[in-house]
């Protein structure tokens, strides 16, 4: 499974100034899209800090990606160390449907 053990850079612009720019990397691919998950989930906390639980389809989890100002998904090449592939906010949603269709059934 590609998502497995791919070093992976997360390149995000959340808000739309320029300086809000950050990064986080992880060890693999699955990791990274774990970690975008988590930050919707702390996005839908910030707005909804009365309720106990909070719920949510993937739908909202891609419009959270498209408003992004700025993601960059980029994976580590298992074929050339230190080269990485860049990679936009179609291909990060495509990857997140299938890892989260892949727990589902697991």
């Amino acid at each position: 499974n590609s998502r497995e053990k791919s070093h992976t850079i997360i390149l995000l612009q959340p808000q739309k100034r320029p300086e809000s720019k950050t990064y986080s990397d992880y060890e693999s691919l699955a990791e990274a899209l774990e970690g975008i998950c988590k930050m919707f989930e702390e996005h839908l906390k910030r707005i909804h800090c009365e309720e106990q639980t909070i719920t949510y389809d993937i739908a909202q989890l891609f419009d959270f990606v498209d408003s992004l100002p700025d993601l960059c998904c980029l994976v580590m090449n298992k074929n050339q160390q230190g080269v990485y592939r860049p990679h936009p906010k179609e291909w990060v949603k495509n990857q997140i449907y299938d890892l989260l269709k892949d727990q589902a059934t697991t």
